[in-house]
């Protein structure tokens, strides 16, 4: 092979290399992206029924916890304003949900003063439901977390970075509890 064809082999190949790993990148960027969304609508799929199964808990224990009002009320607003942020992005919908997990938790310790709610099957199986969707929950936040690690590191490392800022791919946003959720549950139990 003369000198000349192999400077041509290296002209032409290094363009057609570059184009190659340029489309991988760009594949892996988009992987990457549909996976975030895949695991968002989880999470999406869980705070839905979270939030219609709220209506029947407040109103099966609202005859036995009449002094309560103000906390049932506390949640019915929650789940309202945990709703109503669906339409406005995602970070106003995990603040939202913050709130309402809060709010629940508050109910929920509340409840246990009260015996005869208890030994109610309708409130028990509301409240199981309510733990086991909070458990399935927990885990689609962890797995929408994970893809999302994984996705901002590809859109903040060499080379994929050229191709996501190109492209215009953005990093996600971490499905975190805001500060004034990480508060303990303050029961008085006068």
């Amino acid at each position: 092979m003369s000198g000349v064809t192999v400077v041509l082999l290296v002209i032409i190949g290094l363009p057609v290399l570059a184009g190659v790993i340029g489309v991988l990148l760009y594949n892996r960027l988009v992987a990457l992206k549909n996976q975030v969304e895949a695991a968002w609508s989880q999470i999406d799929v869980q705070l839905r029924r979270r939030t219609d199964l709220i209506p029947n808990l407040v109103e099966v224990v609202k005859d036995y916890m009449a002094y309560e009002q103000e906390t049932l009320t506390k949640v019915v607003e929650a789940r309202n304003q945990a709703v109503a942020a669906r339409e406005q992005g995602r970070e106003a919908t995990i603040a939202a949900e913050g709130m309402l997990t809060q709010a629940l938790g508050r109910l929920f310790a509340l409840s246990e003063n009260y015996p005869e709610l208890r030994s109610n099957q309708n409130a028990a199986s509301l409240q199981e439901e309510l733990s086991a969707t909070e458990n399935k929950i927990a885990f689609a936040r962890q797995h929408y977390n994970d893809s999302a690690m994984s996705l901002n590191t590809a859109t903040e490392t060499f080379p994929s970075n050229l191709i996501a800022s190109r492209f215009g791919f953005t990093k996600s946003v971490y499905f975190e509890v805001p500060e004034e959720a990480r508060e303990p549950v303050k029961v008085d139990l006068r």
